[in-house]
């Protein structure tokens, strides 16, 4: 990716060992990128979320770039729990915006759709369909003296 020079922080697999995710971060730029894995269901993406969280909590980043493009499944039953229980602990641990790229499987984009929907009340959120869009946009956002008061660079 143009740029973001990215450092693995660590990995998590599914109920069944499979890869589930993968997270990497650039702390020079003080980003979070989530990759996904897999057929993705509500009890995978509520246990993702959580280390997602965690992580976010522990390295206070303001950005996240959460990629789907190698993902796939029906996560909608966790969604009120990502948007209620979640979505507050991320922002409350310093996050500002989220890059969101779309998964190839079109049910996956229609609940992704509605994430967004919910989400955009409450965050700087936009959808993608390729991960170099996805950065270019998500590094608009610059970091203040004050990161509480991110706010888009409009150069």
């Amino acid at each position: 990716m143009d740029s973001l020079p990215l450092e693995l922080l660590g990995t998590l697999p599914d109920a069944h060992g499979n890869l589930l995710l993968e997270l990497l971060h650039s702390p020079t730029h003080r980003v979070l990128y989530v990759r996904w894995f897999g057929n993705l269901t509500g009890q995978e993406v509520s246990y993702a979320s959580q280390e997602v969280a965690r992580i976010l909590a522990e390295l206070r980043y303001p950005l996240l770039l959460n990629d789907k493009s190698n993902a796939t499944g029906d996560w909608s039953e966790a969604m009120d729990w990502v948007e209620y229980e979640v979505l507050p602990q991320v922002m409350d641990s310093g996050l500002r915006a989220i890059a969101y790229v779309f998964s190839p499987d079109m049910h996956n984009q229609l609940i992704s759709l509605r994430f967004f929907e919910r989400v955009r009340q409450y965050i700087p959120i936009q959808m993608f369909y390729d991960l170099p869009s996805a950065w270019q946009w998500l590094r608009r956002y610059h970091l203040p003296p004050n990161p509480a008061a991110l706010e888009p660079d409009p150069a």
